[in-house]
């Protein structure tokens, strides 16, 4: 009993030692996250079996009840270094890691790691960042946490998702920003399979009420042919990507906030192993652009209202089995999103969700399993953030 009775006094003086440390030393370590989970049903589509239809977009197209992920973010911030470790767990994690080498293999544990990274505040002006991070392109973001609408866009689900590389960024003054990267191609988050890396960059203006963010990302994302490694006849690789992006959002209001997100990916047609030698490929090139408004109101303290609207188009086949394309390979959609921000406590927020999604093209079934343009379809989603 006195040897228990001492281990917990030495435990409670270690950790008197630990946090007067860090008070004195100014670091802390943090833990955060969130939990989520949803219901999703079609109006005018089936929703069992084989037969269920859905928007081709990330995180929210299962039918019934489903589950999203669990997020747990372990952090430590010092005067001039720290780290982030970001975990998920479920469905929704694993959709957000889908391009992880380990996990495409079905080995190893990588494919829980959404962000990985250590950060040194070389001075003032300059922070570098070194490992995987969440990508600075876009409006919306992994964690259902971060987005008021659940379901997510078309540009969000078809950019990036993160990068593993090194980037600085720069405050040039109180209000601008400047960041320059240099990353394994897009969402390959362990390692670097192909020996070609991507080069991003991002010119940021920020206030009180929000701010703007140009966003530019360019390299081979997979790979070159080589001569001297083997290869199969016609195989293939594309060449390099294209992606300029604008994300800016402000409070016009106490109430009211206005975001608008415009993108454009291109990506050049590359080249291919005849059985012979590498020949490059001829025609255009290929890829998508859209723009997305978003508009919010909060109508008290608990409950807010929000309108999301996107056009997305894809050009000369620019994405494959993401909307009804015509025999070119072009096709745009028309998705309008109104979501509800209802917080029935601190942490935990539901959020009903009526969306519809119009194609140019038939891509999905109806009710009697004819083809058909649109889908209109609503869900239920609850999120706890701590």
């Amino acid at each position: 009993m006195k040897k228990v009775q001492l281990l917990i006094v030495l435990l409670m003086m270690s950790t008197f030692t630990f946090v007067n440390a860090q008070e004195e030393s100014g670091s802390r370590v943090t833990i955060s996250g969130s939990v989520d989970a949803y219901f999703r049903a079609n109006f005018n589509a089936p929703n069992k079996g084989d037969f269920a239809q859905a928007p081709a977009t990330s995180f929210a197209n299962n039918p019934g009840f489903s589950l999203g992920m669990a997020n747990i973010i372990a952090g430590y911030e010092g005067e001039k270094v720290g780290f982030v470790a970001d975990l998920v767990f479920g469905p929704r994690g694993e959709d957000a890691v889908f391009a992880s080498p380990y996990y495409s293999e079905g080995r190893g544990s990588s494919q829980i790691v959404n962000q990985l990274y250590m950060y040194w505040n070389v001075s003032d002006i300059v922070t570098l960042t070194f490992g995987n991070f969440n990508t600075y392109l876009g409006y919306e973001v992994i964690s259902p946490a971060a987005n008021f609408n659940y379901s997510t866009s078309y540009m969000f689900s078809y950019g990036p998702f993160s990068h593993t590389g090194i980037k600085a960024d720069f405050a040039l003054s109180d209000n601008w920003s400047f960041m320059a990267s240099v990353m394994n191609p897009t969402d390959l988050t362990e390692f670097n399979p192909f020996g070609t890396y991507t080069y991003g960059a991002q010119l940021g203006y920020t206030t009180d009420a929000g701010g703007t963010w140009l966003n530019f990302l360019y390299g081979d994302q997979d790979g070159k042919l080589d001569e001297d490694f083997p290869l199969s006849a016609g195989e293939m690789s594309s060449g390099n990507t294209f992606q300029v992006d604008l994300t800016t959002g402000f409070d016009v209001s106490e109430s009211v906030y206005l975001g608008l997100n415009a993108t454009y990916n291109t990506t050049s047609t590359g080249e291919e192993y005849d059985g012979s030698s590498i020949v490059d490929l001829d025609g255009e090139d290929a890829g998508f652009y859209g723009v997305a408004g978003y508009v919010q109101t909060a109508a008290s303290d608990n409950f807010s209202l929000g309108l999301r609207g996107e056009y997305f188009s894809v050009f000369n086949g620019g994405l494959e089995g993401v909307v009804g394309i015509d025999g070119e390979g072009d096709g745009n959609v028309f998705a309008v999103t109104l979501s509800g921000n209802a917080k029935v406590a601190k942490n935990l927020t539901l959020i009903p969700e009526v969306r519809l999604d119009s194609m140019s093209e038939e891509f999905f079934l109806d009710n009697g399993l004819d083809n058909t343009k649109s889908l209109s379809s609503f869900l239920l989603a609850a999120v706890f953030a701590f």
